[in-house]
Order: C-alpha cells, then sequence, then structure tokens
C-alpha cells in the first residue's frame, strides 16, 4: 500500500509539474515575460539543476532588460556548476548590452575549456548555435575534433556551414560523413535532398555534382557510383544514373534491382528512351525469368501507349509469343494482365479479357495478386458498362485491403464508377473521404473529380451538363476518343456560361492534343486562359499550351507561361516540372 502511495503522488507531481511547464513556455511564448519569469523560477525550486529552466529564467531577465540581475545569476551558476555553456550566456548577454569585447572576451573562455576538456564541446557548441553564434559552433567543434580525434562532428558542421550559405563546405562534410559512417547516409541524403529542391537548387545541385564526380574518378570505390546515381534520380536524369549503375554492374553483376527500378521511374516521369535502353539492358544481361518477365512487361506497356491501330495485330501477336514462351503461372501474371487489358480496351474483344483474369483467379495467388487482377476484371466490366460487377469486384478489393494503396485505388474506382452512372451524390461522398487519401495520385484525383461534380452543380441542380460530361468522360475511359470529342463539343453547343465549359475546353484540348491537331488544342487552351481566369484549370491549361510550344521549337512562346505557373500557381502540380523547363529554355546550365 505505501509503494501503491508513493507511486500515486511522485505521479500526481510530475503532472502538476509537466503542468506548470506548459504554463510558463505558454507565457513565454505569448511575450508574457514577468509570469514567465515567475513560473520558472518556482520551476527551479523544484529542480535547482535543470539547465533549461535556468535558461529560460535568464532569456525572462535578458527580455525585460534585466541584463545586471541576469549576469548575477549567471555568475552564481558559473561558481555552482562549472559549465562551460554558462560563459557563452555570459558572452551573449554582454553582446545584447552592444559590448562586443566583453561578449568576446567570454566566447574565447569557452573555446579555452573546450580545449582542456573536449567533451564540454556539447553543452557549448549547442548554446553557440541556439544563439546564432554559428562561427563560434563551428570553431567549438573544431577545436574539440584537434584535441581528441575520436569525435566526430561533420553532420553538426555540415548544417552549420548550411546555415552559413557555405555550400561547398556543407556539401564536403556531408560526403566525409556519409562515406565514413553509412549508417547515417539516408539522414544526410534527405537533407542533401532538402537543399537541391529548395529555389537555388541550380547551384547547389552543381556543386553537388562535381564533389560527386570528382569522387568517383579519383576512387575506385563503388559507393560513389552508387552516391551519383542516387543524385541523378533525384533530379530526374534517369539516363545518366543509367550510366553509373552499368558500372556497378560492371564490378558487381549480383544483382539488377537498382535497375529495373529506374526503369520503373523513368516510364513514369515518361523518359520512355532512357527507360527502353535500360530494360534491354537488362534483357541483354540476366538469366532471372522474373526479372525477364518484368522487364518484357514493362516495354509491352509503352509499346501499347505509343500504338496506331494498324500495329494493334502485331502487338498482340508478341504478347502472346511471350505468354507462351514464360507460360501461364503466377509468374506470368503481369503479362496475362496486360493481355487482357490490351484485348478489351484495344482490341474490344472484352470477353477474351474476362476469360483471362477470370483464369489467373483461378491459380495460387496471394492476396495483393488477387486484388491486382480483380481491379483489372473490375475496369472489364466497366468498359461493358456492367457497372453494378464493377461496383462488386471493386468493393471486394476496398474490403479485402483497407488501409492498402490498392484498396483506396479501389475506393477511387468506386467513387468514379457512381460518377459515370451519374449518381454523383454517392460519388462526392466517397470523394470527400479520398481527398485525404494517403497517396498524393489518388488524393489529386479525388479532388479533382470532386471539384467538378461541386462545381458543376453550383448553378445547374439539374445536372444536365454534368450527365452529358460524365458520358463523354466514360467514352474517353472506353478509349473511344472520336465519340468523346463529339460529346465534349456538344456540350459547348448547348450550354453557355456553365462552369464546366472551361474543364470541357480541357479535355477535348487534350483529344486534339493526342490527336497532334496542336493549333486546334492550343485554340481551347487559350479560351480557358482568356475567358476563365478564375477558374481552378488554369495552370493546367498554361502548361499543356507550354509543352505544345515546347514540342513545336517554339520556346519564345513556352518560356511565358512556364514563368507564370512558377510565380502565379506555387501550389500547382506543374510548378516543378515547369519550373525545371523555364529553367532549360532559359538556357541555365544542365546539370
Amino acid at each position: 500500500m505505501k509503494k501503491l502511495l508513493l507511486l500515486f503522488f511522485f505521479g500526481c507531481s510530475l503532472l502538476v509539474q509537466s503542468q506548470s511547464e506548459q504554463l510558463a513556455q505558454n507565457y513565454f511564448d505569448r511575450g508574457e515575460f514577468e509570469k514567465a519569469l515567475i513560473s520558472y523560477q518556482e520551476l527551479l525550486k523544484i529542480q535547482p539543476g535543470n539547465s533549461n529552466y535556468f535558461d529560460k529564467t535568464i532569456e525572462c531577465h535578458q527580455q525585460l532588460l534585466q541584463f545586471e540581475i541576469a549576469e548575477k545569476a549567471l555568475n552564481e551558476r558559473l561558481a555552482k556548476y562549472k559549465q562551460g555553456a554558462v560563459l557563452v550566456h555570459l558572452g551573449f548577454n554582454f553582446q545584447l548590452q552592444k559590448n562586443q569585447p566583453k561578449a568576446q572576451k567570454f566566447y574565447e573562455e569557452a573555446i579555452n575549456r573546450i580545449q582542456i576538456s573536449p567533451n564540454e564541446v556539447y553543452a557549448i557548441a549547442y548554446i553557440f548555435e541556439k544563439k546564432g553564434l554559428v562561427d563560434y559552433a563551428l570553431q567549438s567543434y573544431q577545436v574539440a575534433i584537434e584535441k581528441d580525434q575520436n569525435l566526430n562532428f561533420n553532420f553538426q558542421m555540415a548544417l552549420l556551414y548550411g546555415q552559413k550559405g557555405d555550400i561547398e563546405m556543407m556539401i564536403e562534410k556531408f560526403l566525409i560523413e556519409a562515406y565514413n559512417n553509412p549508417q547515417n547516409n539516408i539522414m544526410i541524403q534527405n537533407q542533401l535532398s532538402r537543399f537541391m529542391n529548395e529555389e537555388g537548387e541550380a547551384t547547389f545541385n552543381e556543386s553537388l555534382k562535381k564533389k560527386l564526380l570528382l569522387r568517383t574518378q579519383k576512387s575506385q570505390d563503388l559507393f560513389w557510383n552508387e552516391y551519383l546515381s542516387w543524385f541523378y534520380v533525384q533530379i530526374k536524369e534517369y539516363g545518366k544514373a543509367f550510366v553509373q549503375e552499368k558500372a556497378i554492374y560492371k564490378r558487381n553483376p549480383e544483382s539488377f534491382g537498382n535497375i529495373v527500378n529506374l526503369a520503373q521511374l523513368a516510364i513514369e516521369e515518361n523518359q520512355e528512351d532512357e527507360a527502353k535502353e535500360i530494360l534491354q539492358f537488362v534483357l541483354n544481361n540476366t538469366q532471372d525469368l522474373d526479372l525477364q518477365i518484368e522487364s518484357y512487361s514493362y516495354l509491352m506497356e509503352m509499346k501499347i501507349k505509343k500504338a496506331q491501330v494498324k500495329e494493334y495485330p502485331a502487338i498482340d501477336k508478341e504478347l502472346d509469343d511471350l505468354i507462351q514462351k514464360f507460360g501461364v503461372s503466377p509468374f506470368t501474371l503481369s503479362l496475362l494482365k496486360i493481355k487482357a487489358h490490351f484485348a478489351t480496351f484495344y482490341l474490344n474483344q472484352a470477353e477474351l479479357g474476362k476469360m483471362i483474369l477470370k483464369n489467373a483467379l483461378e491459380m495460387p495467388l496471394n492476396r495483393y495478386q488477387i486484388a491486382d487482377i480483380k481491379m483489372e476484371l473490375a475496369d472489364v466490366m466497366l468498359f461493358e458498362e456492367k457497372f453494378n460487377q464493377a461496383l462488386l469486384y471493386y468493393s471486394q478489393i476496398e474490403d479485402d485491403m483497407k488501409n492498402d494503396v490498392i484498396g483506396q485505388e479501389a475506393s477511387f474506382k468506386t467513387a468514379r464508377t457512381s460518377y459515370f452512372k451519374n449518381d454523383f451524390k454517392w460519388a462526392t461522398h466517397q470523394l470527400k473521404i479520398l481527398k485525404s487519401a494517403a497517396t498524393q495520385l489518388i488524393a489529386n484525383d479525388a479532388l479533382d473529380l470532386f471539384l467538378l461534380i461541386s462545381d458543376a452543380t453550383v448553378e445547374d441542380s439539374t445536372q444536365v451538363a454534368l450527365k452529358k460530361f460524365a458520358r463523354a468522360d466514360f467514352f474517353l475511359y472506353q478509349g473511344k476518343k472520336a465519340a468523346a470529342l463529339e460529346h465534349f463539343q456538344a456540350i459547348l453547343k448547348i450550354k453557355t456560361g456553365d462552369p464546366i465549359e472551361p474543364v470541357t475546353h480541357l479535355r477535348i484540348g487534350k483529344i486534339l492534343e493526342q490527336q497532334n491537331d496542336f493549333i486546334a488544342a492550343l485554340s481551347n487552351y487559350k479560351v480557358i486562359l482568356t475567358d476563365y481566369k478564375d477558374c481552378i484549370y488554369i495552370d493546367e491549361a498554361l502548361f499543356y499550351s507550354a509543352e505544345i510550344y515546347n514540342q513545336l521549337k517554339d520556346p519564345e512562346k513556352a518560356k511565358p507561361l512556364y514563368e507564370e505557373i512558377i510565380t502565379k500557381h506555387p501550389d500547382s502540380i506543374y510548378y516543378v516540372m515547369a519550373q525545371k523547363k523555364y529553367r532549360q529554355l532559359r538556357g541555365d546550365k544542365d546539370i
């Protein structure tokens, strides 16, 4: 019983202290320094050795311009605890009074303490950094390292050099630390990525690239080839990353994992020439059947995406030959899925597609494979306008794969099917939830569809135009572009001033663009830019127009469009790409 009572009172005291500390911090944050001072002094009575409470009392005195009181308290603290960090506080107290000679005297005294006892560097450097005295913090670390070679502060010093704007030294320290302590590499690469993605990244990236290239040239260690490959992946230069991966492979031909992943990244960024080169390299150099099947699957998907109707029979035969070569099994599931999709959406042979997929479900598959095949089967059902059957399969995936990406994808497709069925109320309900999906791509798609339905409903409660638009969108889903184009154009003829008009122009523009009718596509995008300046599709119209001009080798028309995205639409999903394209057109040095 005594022990329980002691534990109870101990817990209560901790709770009270925690609440008192929170109250003191709230006072401090609100600038009520008299109240904060009283609160921290009370806390300090309970824990006299607590350096955080003491530091806060000193900061309160300084905020209240009570420098003499702060100095007296600091001297008493120094006499009692002999902590070198207190010397930094004393120096800063004089610096606040604009007495730089005295401040410098205490700073130098603190650094001298490190020469005597290098382990004091942790507290002293921390206070220097906290007070914004970066040069003194760096000097502290340097002195400690000179006195004790076992100490390592490369990471801390790199961050400090970054604060100073000394990019060269920051990179140097990070790379030294990465090589000496590979276990810290992820943390270092996260820091480097942050700088690579900031506004002034062109200069930073060039400096980092030079240092990495120099190391790969001077050293035979594959570590630097791997690092350079990582660098090129970050800036989406997958062809250059592949050069490094090939160099790694020549000396360590154990695994193609990174190379296949590189191809996948290149495909996602529409760098198809680089992706094809990478995948062909894999096929030429491995006997691993899984890697071969994966590579052929990616190659076939790219080929189908670009194919003309006259090429369909050859592609169909190539798929059949690959399936015959590798056999029908769970290992060839990706090829079977591609074959089913191609049969349905390109050859209009939905029955064949369903047969392939239903036969695949009879094989011994894991839950992810089952979900993947069911998703494709649902897509085929939707293609056939068998909405309820499609919804049934999507719902099964949602139930079986809760909290998984494929489960969220099925949820989105459920909402999209409801949209195609003109059940806009239910679609909106589902899309509201999906707007905060863990996967950014699904969240973006959900938000786009949610806004489309919401905007179209504001002025047209009968949703006449939206129903026509949904039907045209369904034709697009089926790959019937001519029918979709006709329906979208009909909307513009019937309705005038409807909120759905700008996105209709956007859809028409994309179809015309895919048909290589660039002038007509630009005309539709221009309508959005001139007549619907406040709509949510402005950034898309700008980007699509810029891309066409870029493709037509007219940089002078493309450049201002990219620039407008950068200056006026920083939240756009096209912002980063527009920034990169704009710099290329401006003639910035290629990295």
